[in-house]
């Protein structure tokens, strides 16, 4: 089966199915053996960065605008990740946030 480039920026190389596939599984039946433990001295210096948002003004067209605004709450959100897949889709060697 010929691989489909996905939009999924941790693993592009999976198809949709492969992701849908992954996604159904439980918790419990995916295999982490190979994932070392976080040390503790990892989380006593974590900080949590909140990226800082600047509020805009932009014009689109209406019904791009309708279609965000008909998924719900959160819709500027979802543009903003849209947004952000683009730039990082055209700077891959930045690290993702």
């Amino acid at each position: 089966m010929k691989k489909k480039p996905t939009s999924n920026s941790y693993n592009p190389s999976m198809t949709d199915e492969e992701w849908q596939a992954f996604a159904a599984q439980k918790d419990e039946d995916i295999d982490k053996s190979d994932i070392s433990p976080i040390p503790a001295e990892f989380w006593a210096q974590a900080k949590v960065v909140v990226p800082e948002k600047k509020p805009i003004s932009i014009r689109v067209d209406e019904d791009v605008l309708q279609w965000f605004r008909q998924q719900g709450k959160g819709y500027q959100s979802r543009m903003n990740a849209v947004l952000r897949a683009y730039v990082q889709a055209h700077q891959p060697h930045k690290p993702s946030r």
